[in-house]
C-alpha cells in the first residue's frame, strides 16, 4: 500500500503548494487509481490503430474526443463521437475526428484523441466521506443521481469501515430493494460496491486532510461499480482528535473516584439548606464507611467530623474531593488537590461554560491536566455508587441496590432516574451526573462499568458526545459483554451545517448518531421513559436463542396491536408449522384462532393460559413469548400472574429458559399483577401493548449486536 500512499501524497503536496482547497478531475482519477477505486478507463491514442487497440482493451462502448489546447468547444468542432462499439469503428472515428478538427482550425495543436470507457446503465449510487466534529471520518452510501438531495436516503459508518460494515450499508438505506434489481432490472454486484466503500474509507483514514469526498454517481451494475465523477475537498489544517487515554489508565483513576477510601468535602457546611451541608449528610446517612473529611476555612468540626482549612492539612491519602464552593474559587482549591495528589474531583458548582464563563472552565481543565486530576462536571448533582454506599451528591440519599448503572448530562434527568428507580424497585449500581463534561465523559464511564462486577447494564442520557469516535470504540467493546442503552437528546436540532459536497449536505447530525450507535452495538432509547424501562427490563430477560417470536393472547385486539409492535421493533413473528398449530388447537375453543398470534379468546379458564404457555415454552422452535392477558371473571389478574410465574419456574427446572413479556388489559387490579410478574422475571405492563414489546426488542437488538444470535 505504501506505493499508493506515495502517489496520493505527491498529488496532495501539489494541491497544497498551489494553495487550493480541492483536486482537479485528473488528480482525482490519479488518487482513485492509486487506491484501486474504479473510475472510467481512459487513454490518449496517437494513431487510428492505437485507438482501436485501446478501445478493445477497455471494453466497448467507448467515447472518443479530440485533445487540443486550441479547441475549447469540442462538440462544435465535431471532435466528439459517442457509442463507439467495435475496434473497426474506433479506427474510423479516429480519422473522422482528426479530419473534423483540421477543418475547424487548420493550425490547431493536436495531442491525440482521448478514448474513454462509456458507463452504461446500472443503478446510480453515491459513495462519499465527510469529517464530523465529534466522530471524525465517516463514510457514506446512498442512492445517487438527481434524487439524492430530495430523498436524503443515506447511511453512515465510522471510517475505516470493514467489509461487513460496507455490506450492512447496502441494506441500511430505505431504497435497498432497488439494489436487488426491480422490475426485471439486474441486481448490483454487492461485493464490488462494498469494495469501493471500504477503499474510500481507507483513503480518508490514511489522509485526514481529505475532509470531503464524493463519488457521484457511481454506476453499479451486475458486473462492477464505477465512479463516473470524483470530487475531493481538502483542509491541510485539519487535526484529528487526540487518541483517548489507555483503558487501564482510565479504570485506575475511575476506581478511586467511584470506590474511594477517603472523601474530602470542599465547602462542607453545618448550615441546613447549603449544598455543602447536603453532601455531608448524604455521605453520612447513605451509610458510607470510608473516611469523610470536611474542608472549611474556619470551622473546627462539621457534623461531628474534624474539619481542615485545606486538603493539604488533612493527614493520609484522599481519593476524591467533592466541591461545594462557588465557581470562582474552584481553580484555587483544585490546585491544592493537585498538590495533595488527589486523583479525582467531583465538581458540583455551576457558573462555568453553561453560564457564559468558558474561561473559568478552561482554567480548571488546565489545572486538571497539570496535576492529572480527573474532573467530573462541573455543573452536576454528583454521583451515587451503591455497592460502596456512596452518595456523593446534594440530591437525596439512595439505597436501592442493583446492577444498572445510569448517567445523565442533566440534573433534572438525574432526579428522574432516582425517582423511577425507587418507584419501580429497579436497583442501581450507580447514577452519575456528567454536566459540562470538562473531562470525564461517557466513554470513561463505559470503561469503568465494563469491568465493574456490580454492573450488568449501562444506560446513558447525553446531549452531545465530546469525542464520538472514542465513545463508539468503547461502546463497541463494552456492548459485546453488557448492554449499553443511550438516549441522545437534541435529535431534532438542525445539526446539518451547509456543506459544499452532496454527502456533507446530507449529513443530518441525527442520522450519523443513529448509524454509529447501530455500528457500535448500542441500543438507542427514543424517550426518557424508554431509557428507564430498558434499564429495568433488559437485564431481567434471558438472552433468546433465535428469532422466532410467538404471541399468545386472550384478547384478539391485543394480538393485533402486539403484532404491530413486533414489526415496529424489528421482531419476527414465527410462521406456525402445521404440527404446532394442531398442538395449540387442542387447548383452544373451536372459535379461537391458532396461527400466530395464538388467540385463546377471553372466556377461558386459567388452565388454557397454563397449557398454551407451557407448550410455547417447551417447543424448541419458539424462542420468545409475548403474552396478551385480558381481565375476566374466569381468570382474574393475580390468578393469571401466579400461574404464569409457576409455569415459568416449572419449565426452567426442565431447562426451558426463554424471554417472556406480558401486556395486561384490564381494570386496576392488573397493576398489581404486572408488578408481581416483573418481580418474578417477566417484564409486564398494564394498559400497554407497546412497552413490553419494546423491552423484548431491545434485548434482541443487544443480542444481535453482541453476536449471540
Amino acid at each position: 500500500m505504501s506505493n499508493s500512499k506515495d502517489v496520493v501524497r505527491k498529488v496532495l503536496d501539489q494541491v497544497k503548494a498551489d494553495n487550493r482547497a480541492s483536486l482537479t478531475a485528473p488528480e482525482g482519477k490519479v488518487v482513485c487509481d492509486a487506491y484501486g477505486i474504479p473510475v472510467p478507463k481512459e487513454g490518449v491514442a496517437k494513431s487510428a490503430g492505437e485507438a482501436g487497440k485501446m478501445a478493445s482493451a477497455m471494453g466497448f462502448p467507448v467515447v472518443m474526443k479530440i485533445v487540443s489546447p486550441d479547441i475549447l468547444h469540442k462538440t462544435e468542432a465535431g471532435g466528439v463521437i459517442v457509442g463507439v462499439k467495435t475496434a473497426e469503428d474506433a479506427e474510423k472515428a479516429y480519422e473522422t475526428i482528426l479530419g473534423n478538427a483540421k477543418k475547424y482550425k487548420a493550425d490547431a495543436k493536436i495531442e491525440g484523441i482521448q478514448v474513454q470507457q462509456m458507463l452504461a446503465g446500472g443503478t446510480e449510487v453515491i459513495v462519499g466521506s465527510i469529517t464530523d466534529g465529534s466522530f471524525g471520518k465517516l463514510v457514506a452510501f446512498g442512492l445517487g443521481g438527481v434524487l439524492v438531495e430530495v430523498l436524503k436516503d443515506i447511511t453512515f459508518r465510522l471510517a475505516p469501515a470493514t467489509k461487513e460494515d460496507a455490506l450492512s450499508m447496502l441494506d441500511g438505506i430505505q431504497a435497498h430493494e432497488i439494489l436487488k434489481g426491480v422490475r426485471g432490472g439486474e441486481p448490483v454486484n454487492r461485493a464490488a460496491l462494498a469494495d469501493v466503500i471500504v477503499k474510500v474509507s481507507q483513503l480518508v483514514t490514511d489522509f485526514p486532510e481529505i475532509v470531503e469526498l464524493d463519488l457521484n454517481p457511481v454506476f453499479a451494475t451486475a458486473k462492477d461499480a464505477t465512479a463516473a465523477d470524483v470530487r475531493i475537498v481538502v483542509d491541510f489544517a485539519y487535526k484529528p482528535k487526540p487518541k483517548p487515554r489507555p483503558t487501564e489508565e482510565i479504570v485506575a483513576a475511575m476506581n478511586r473516584i467511584m470506590q474511594p477510601k477517603a472523601v474530602a468535602v470542599i465547602g462542607a457546611s453545618a448550615e441546613d439548606g447549603k449544598i455543602g451541608n447536603s453532601v455531608m449528610k448524604n455521605l453520612i446517612n447513605g451509610g458510607y464507611k470510608g473516611e469523610i473529611i470536611p474542608i472549611h476555612p474556619k470551622a473546627a468540626e462539621i457534623l461531628g467530623y474534624k474539619a481542615y482549612k485545606s486538603v493539604k492539612d488533612a493527614p493520609g491519602v484522599i481519593d476524591v474531593a467533592v466541591f461545594a464552593i462557588p465557581a470562582k474559587f474552584v481553580a484555587g482549591a483544585l490546585t491544592e488537590c493537585g498538590e495533595k495528589k488527589i486523583p479525582g474531583a467531583v465538581l458540583i458548582p455551576s457558573g462555568f461554560a453553561e453560564a457564559g464563563a468558558p474561561e473559568l472552565q478552561a482554567e480548571i481543565v488546565e489545572v486538571g491536566k497539570k496535576y492529572d486530576i480527573r474532573l467530573m462536571g462541573p455543573n452536576i448533582y454528583g454521583f451515587y455508587y451503591t455497592p460502596a454506599n456512596l452518595c456523593a451528591t446534594f440530591c437525596t440519599a439512595y439505597d436501592v441496590k442493583g446492577h444498572a448503572a445510569l448517567s445523565s448530562q442533566s440534573g433534572g434527568i438525574g432526579m428522574a432516574i432516582i425517582g423511577f428507580s425507587r418507584s419501580a424497585k429497579m436497583g442501581v449500581s450507580a447514577i452519575v451526573g456528567l454536566g459540562n463534561k470538562s473531562d470525564i465523559d461517557e466513554d470513561d464511564l463505559l470503561a469503568f462499568f465494563e469491568q465493574d462486577p456490580n454492573t450488568n447494564l449501562i444506560a446513558q442520557h447525553c446531549e452531545d458526545l465530546k469525542d464520538g469516535r472514542a465513545f463508539a470504540e468503547a461502546a463497541k467493546r463494552v456492548s459485546k459483554k453488557k448492554p449499553v442503552v443511550v438516549l441522545k437528546a437534541g435529535r431534532t436540532s438542525a445539526g446539518a451545517k451547509a456543506a459544499s459536497s452532496h454527502t456533507g449536505a446530507l449529513a443530518g447530525n441525527d442520522r450519523i448518531y443513529e448509524d454509529v450507535f447501530k455500528q457500535s452495538g448500542v441500543i438507542r432509547a427514543r424517550s426518557l421513559r424508554q431509557l428507564l424501562e430498558f434499564a429495568r427490563g433488559v437485564p431481567v430477560l434471558p438472552t433468546p436463542k433465535g428469532e422466532n417470536v410467538l404471541i399468545i393472547t386472550g384478547a384478539g385486539g391485543s394480538g393485533v396491536l402486539l403484532s404491530d409492535s413486533c414489526v415496529d421493533n424489528g421482531l419476527s413473528l414465527m410462521s406456525m408449522p402445521p404440527d404446532l398449530d394442531a398442538a395449540f388447537r387442542k387447548f383452544i375453543p373451536p372459535f379461537g384462532a391458532a396461527g400466530n398470534p395464538v388467540d385463546i379468546t377471553g372466556g377461558e379458564p386459567p388452565i388454557t393460559y397454563v397449557n398454551t404457555v407451557k407448550l410455547g415454552l417447551s417447543d424448541e422452535r419458539i424462542h420468545a413469548l409475548i403474552l396478551g392477558y385480558w381481565h375476566t371473571i374466569v381468570t382474574p389478574p393475580m390468578v393469571f400472574a401466579r400461574n404464569m410465574v409457576e409455569v415459568k419456574k416449572e419449565m426452567e427446572a426442565k431447562g426451558f429458559v426463554k424471554p417472556m413479556v406480558a401486556s395486561l388489559a384490564g381494570d386496576v387490579e392488573v397493576e398489581e399483577a404486572a408488578e408481581y410478574l416483573y418481580q418474578n422475571g417477566i417484564p409486564a405492563y398494564a394498559y400497554s401493548t407497546e412497552l413490553p414489546v419494546e423491552v423484548l426488542g431491545a434485548k434482541y437488538k443487544w443480542a444481535r449486536g453482541a453476536g449471540l444470535l
